[in-house]
């Protein structure tokens, strides 16, 4: 029942943006806003890992910093963040029904030649009773992200990967492809 819901409201208005009126609903603003700031923090951290000991340094990076500036955004915003994928990396990856959707139809977008820069979603949906604003947006494959991501990453590499993500798919990108988005969601 909750997945034909989820695809019922998925059909009729996933293209639909939801907008703010006054009375404090979220906006993808305000979602841009805090992947921004997300972001803000986790490159610098990540490029700094990877000019001091390369990928390997950077996964436990991935692994540590990454959820840590998940967590504090979210206590701060009131925002429930997180970044999912089809070959999700770690379990908090992992998309649910509606976020599997909306990456299947970035995917979809992407083969019709939709540049990935301006893939996203937001919705007003009811998950397990719960009035929710989502909010997605994809995230492109880089040619740096190939060195954890890619058809080719190196022994080190794969070996640290298994310490911190014993059940990985998150390989076997190529640069433009999505390789996850992120996910965004609130309570209404």
């Amino acid at each position: 029942m909750k997945k034909t819901l989820i695809s019922t409201l998925l059909a009729t208005s996933l293209v639909t943006t939801a907008h703010a009126s006054n009375h404090g609903t979220p906006t993808e603003a305000e979602a841009r806003g805090l992947i921004k700031e997300y972001m803000g923090q986790l490159k610098p951290a990540l490029m700094k890992s990877m000019k001091e000991g390369g990928p390997v340094n950077s996964i436990e990076v991935c692994h540590t910093k990454a959820p840590a500036i998940a967590k504090e955004l979210s206590e701060k915003s009131g925002w429930k963040i997180n970044r999912v994928s089809l070959k999700p990396r770690g379990a908090t990856a992992t998309p649910d029904a509606w976020e599997k959707t909306v990456l299947e139809r970035f995917d979809a977008q992407l083969a019709e030649g939709k540049p990935i820069k301006g893939m996203e979603v937001s919705q007003v949906i009811i998950m397990n009773g719960e009035k929710q604003y989502r909010y997605m947006k994809a995230i492109p494959t880089a040619a740096v992200c190939l060195n954890c991501h890619g058809t080719d990453v190196k022994p080190a590499v794969k070996q640290a990967i298994s310490e911190y993500y014993p059940d990985d798919q998150a390989v076997g990108y190529s640069k433009g492809q999505i390789r996850g988005a992120f996910s965004f969601t609130k309570a209404l």
